[in-house]
């Protein structure tokens, strides 16, 4: 089994100072929820970037050459080490990011033993060549091949270490891609163990080690990755960033996809089951902070329920427990950055300057340590406020009463953010009805976030909340390049002399367009006459077509 990275002894300073570098030439890693130092890693320049870069390329020339059948075999491999050591991976990703190890377990392994099966078993199905309509060329036979991309490159956010490294790479790697992942500079210290956990498995395969790069450091390292050379980008972090990644890639014309934020709304009709309702919401709302691209940001509820609602879910809210995660059973973590707790604060003043009442929480939780901010009830809120339109990423329950399903959905679709969503209803039809008018990447019906589990289906946004897809046969085939071939079926040719054009060529090719595309049979028998009578006149040079 893997060794952790090994803990740092020097003592702890405050959390604010966890990015502080020497010259830059080195990123300080900290845990979040107590300030412990843990160690520290390079920052990568741009040359050591493409480096690596080339490093990965020579490596998957080797790795492009191998069947699926091989592929699957590292990726069992994969999945069956993962499996015996997540423990020790669900306590790097809580060290690094301040999350519980119920978080990390659930957020972290599961989706990527999840990811790894659906891989395994479906992923060759997936990239098969298919078979597409030849259409009139009936003599030749089309079909398409999903080829090697050649390097992808990854940046990752600092919110799911583990997963948000693996869960790219593990496509792209059955796809027959190197792949070279920036890891986020506040989340950098768990790589290495990561890092070595694939690269293992790949040496005990025959494969090369240098198939899979990380590399860390702050913005320029990423921007050294979008424009280094590699052949696609898959982005996961907030929509200004974003927009620096795709600005980078259209220097090179690089493609990318983008997972970027979202402020999802979670619907809880008049009919709905009200316990489930309250236990979804109170997962989707403070699993891992709030600190997630699908969380719950915005709660609209019905008023018949409206006050049993806000009852159960302050109650609930009250009794949960914080602390570090590894110290004591506790139910929410810290944040992870300490910006972060800067931005909920000033969204909470301004919705309560603006008539909105903190119900619990709403303030950081100094008993617990200085990156976390207690659980909160935010009520009386309404569009007005920037809580309802700004991403907050923290453990804020934003709950707005509606009174019809028009009135619901029109607020869940007043944001520029698209991404997840949820209703609540026990009336399948009217949860489905309503799914279908919220503007957004995803819906669920009656739960919070499991679409995501569903790895046979696509994930990703509209709007801000990025482009492309990952997950799912879509996710798999965004890892390729999509190459159209075309042969025979038999070895005639039906090809049409064109050169030198002749006088009687463009009025055999009008007649013909007649024949094939008429759509009736005035249409077509006008141009087979009109092809029988072209064709009995000499051309241009006395003698007939």
């Amino acid at each position: 089994m893997l060794q952790t990275p090994p803990l740092q002894t020097s003592p702890p300073t405050t959390p604010s100072s966890r990015n502080a570098s020497d010259a830059r030439s080195t990123i300080e890693c900290r845990d979040p929820a107590t300030g412990a130092a843990l160690g520290r890693v390079s920052v990568h320049s741009p040359e050591e970037v493409r480096e690596r870069i080339g490093r990965a390329r020579l490596a998957q020339r080797q790795w492009a050459e191998t069947s699926f059948r091989e592929r699957r075999q590292v990726l069992r491999a994969l999945l069956s080490r993962i499996v015996d050591e997540q423990e020790a991976i669900c306590r790097a990703a809580v060290r690094d990011s301040g999350k519980t190890m119920v978080d990390a377990s659930l957020g972290e392994v599961v989706p990527v033993c999840e990811k790894l099966r659906y891989t395994i078993r479906r992923g060759a199905r997936d990239l098969r060549p298919e078979r597409r309509a030849s259409g009139l060329l009936a003599h030749k036979k089309g079909w398409i091949e999903y080829q090697p991309l050649g390097v992808v490159g990854v940046i990752c956010p600092w919110n799911f270490p583990f997963h948000n490294l693996m869960c790219p790479l593990i496509p792209a790697l059955f796809a027959g891609n190197g792949v070279v992942a920036k890891v986020s500079e506040w989340s950098s210290w768990s790589s290495a163990y990561y890092l070595e956990l694939i690269r293992s498995v790949l040496r005990q395969h025959g494969q090369q080690g240098d198939l899979v790069q990380v590399v860390t450091g702050f913005g320029d390292t990423g921007a050294a990755l979008v424009d280094g050379g590699v052949d696609k980008v898959f982005f996961t972090g907030s929509p200004g960033n974003g927009r620096k990644v795709v600005s980078e890639s259209a220097q090179t014309l690089t493609p990318v996809v983008l997972e970027l934020g979202g402020k999802d709304p979670m619907i809880v009709c008049d009919d709905a089951n009200l316990d489930h309702a309250v236990r979804q919401a109170m997962l989707g709302v403070y699993t891992a902070c709030g600190q997630m691209c699908v969380g719950v940001e915005r709660v609209y509820v019905f008023d018949d329920i409206y006050d049993a609602f806000v009852t159960r879910v302050t109650e609930a809210a009250r009794n949960l427990r914080q602390g570090p995660p590894l110290e004591a059973l506790v139910d929410v973590g810290s944040m992870t950055m300490p910006k972060q707790l800067d931005i909920i604060e000033d969204l909470l003043r301004d919705a309560t300057e603006k008539g909105a009442r903190v119900l619990t929480g709403g303030k950081r939780n100094q008993r617990a340590g200085d990156q976390f901010f207690e659980p909160t009830i935010l009520v009386d809120v309404d569009h007005r406020m920037r809580i309802t339109q700004e991403e907050q990423f923290g453990p804020v329950m934003v709950i707005i009463k509606v009174r019809s399903d028009e009135e619901a959905i029109s607020l869940a679709n007043d944001s520029r953010y698209g991404l997840g969503s949820s209703v609540f209803t026990q009336n399948r039809a009217r949860g489905e009805r309503m799914a279908r008018r919220i503007r957004s990447g995803m819906t669920v019906v009656n739960d919070y976030g499991i679409a995501y589990m569903m790895q046979a289906l696509p994930f990703g946004g509209v709007g801000v909340s990025g482009y492309g897809r990952i997950n799912g046969r879509e996710g798999l085939r965004a890892c390729c390049h999509v190459k159209t071939m075309v042969s025979d079926r038999l070895p005639i040719s039906a090809g049409v002399s064109v050169y030198p054009i002749k006088k009687q060529t463009y009025p055999i090719s009008a007649a013909a367009v007649r024949v094939l595309f008429g759509s009736g049979l005035k249409q077509r028998v006008r141009g087979i006459n009109q092809l029988v009578q072209t064709w009995a006149k000499p051309d241009d040079r006395g003698s007939t077509p």
